[in-house]
């Protein structure tokens, strides 16, 4: 079970318990978090659930793969180095902390 915080574009944080083996944007989902909208439901066939990882866990994740990296193509204002697809990342232990923040919007 890893802790996560989803930070909405406004600067609402919700921190939620997510059991591994999920994704992030799972936890998402599960937990009713706004902004995170997962149109082809984690299929990584969009960008609905676009988001930016905090800085001090950038390195700390898996790397991005190329359909994650060509799908980021479509998100609203990507950023090279923090953006990521939480569809994408899958829960365990070592991502107890993360942080992520939405997008103003999912495209």
């Amino acid at each position: 079970m890893a802790k996560i915080t989803y930070i909405e574009f406004n600067g609402t944080e919700h921190v939620v318990d997510v059991a591994n083996g999920l994704t992030v944007m799972e936890g998402a989902r599960d937990n009713g978090i706004p902004g995170i909208e997962a149109d082809c439901g984690g299929a990584c066939a969009c960008s609905t659930c676009h988001v930016y990882v905090h800085p001090d866990w950038v390195p700390k994740l898996p790397a991005i793969e190329a359909m994650e990296e060509d799908m980021l193509d479509f998100a609203f204002e990507p950023d090279k180095e923090r953006s990521r697809l939480t569809c994408q990342l899958k829960v365990s232990d070592a991502l107890d902390g993360l942080v992520v923040q939405m997008p103003e919007k999912q495209i």
